[in-house]
This record gives C-alpha cells, structure tokens and sequence, in this order.
C-alpha cells in the first residue's frame, strides 16, 4: 500500500489531503537544534520571494533533516500541549536528533507551513520530506506500531523496540 494509502486508511479518506504520507525511506541526521532565522539562510520577509515562509524557503527546511517538526515553542520547552506530545513520543521512541522550528517566532513560516502541507494546525511532523501529520497522527502511529516502522526506514531504531527486549527477559 502506498504511503498516501495508509494515511487514508488511517484517518478515512475525507480526513486526508494529497501528499499525506509516511516517508518511505531515509538517514540520520544531525544533532537536534531548534533553527533560527540565521540558520535558515533566507531573507527575512513574506511573500513568495524567498522568505521564510516562501514554499522554496519552507521545502528546504522540510529536506534539510530526516526528522523536522514544526512547533509551537522548542522541544525544551514546547509552548502548548500538542507540541508537547509530540516532542514527548519522539522522546519515548529515543528520537533526539531531529530538526525543531518554532513558528511562533516566525508569522510568514508559520502560515508558509500550513500553505505548503495544506493542513491548518500546528504541530506539524515530516519523515524524510514527507508530511506525516500532526499531534494525533503521531499519537495514532505510535499506538499502533506504525511509527517504529517508519523510524526504522529513516535508519532510526525505536527504543521501545529496547523497552519490548527487556521487558521480555524479565
């Protein structure tokens, strides 16, 4: 099944927009950072030329990591409680070398990212390129086992996946 097919077949297929979809395959990254405008390389400003909330602007924030959220507030301090359970479920899975962009510190990123998933809520989570979803795809995939699969595609092994060995030696 496609990766568009098991985002519809998770969330119904009114639920789904073109393009939601797992990443197929990737690599580790870098260490975690939360991205600034500096690093960002972009001209400040809005519109399409370029800024940070440009479609090219955000697409290269999107590829520049397997693992990119985009957030309210940082992972060491997320400023609302979706941000926080993602940053809590890639902590369970041992995901500490991801990409974090505070849209709260950027109005032109944070519309540029709901224009370019074509999805309305923050947080957002992208696998190798591809949008995955929000708080509750996350949650979703990782109740049911579809998350360690998708890390393990970006060469990321889950420590659940640990938790589950150690659990059975007891």
């Amino acid at each position: 099944m496609s990766g568009a097919g098991r985002a519809a077949w998770r969330l119904g297929a009114g639920a789904v927009r073109a393009g939601a979809a797992a990443a197929a395959r990737g690599r580790a990254g870098r260490p975690l950072s939360q991205a600034g405008a500096g690093e960002r390389g972009e001209a400040e400003g809005g519109g399409g030329g370029g800024g940070s909330g440009s479609r090219e602007a955000v697409e290269r924030l999107v590829r520049a990591h397997p693992v990119v959220v985009f957030m309210k507030g940082s992972p060491a301090q997320p400023l609302c409680g979706f941000s926080n359970a993602v940053v809590q479920i890639l902590r369970l899975h041992g995901v500490e070398d991801y990409r974090a962009h505070d849209v709260l510190q950027d109005p032109d990123l944070r519309q540029g990212i709901k224009n370019y998933s074509n999805w309305p809520t923050i947080p957002q989570v992208y696998l190798n390129g591809e949008f995955v979803g929000g708080c509750d795809i996350l949650l979703q995939m990782h109740q049911n086992g579809d998350l360690v699969e998708e890390l393990k595609k970006l060469g990321i092994r889950s420590a659940l996946l640990d938790a589950e060995k150690d659990q059975d030696k007891k």
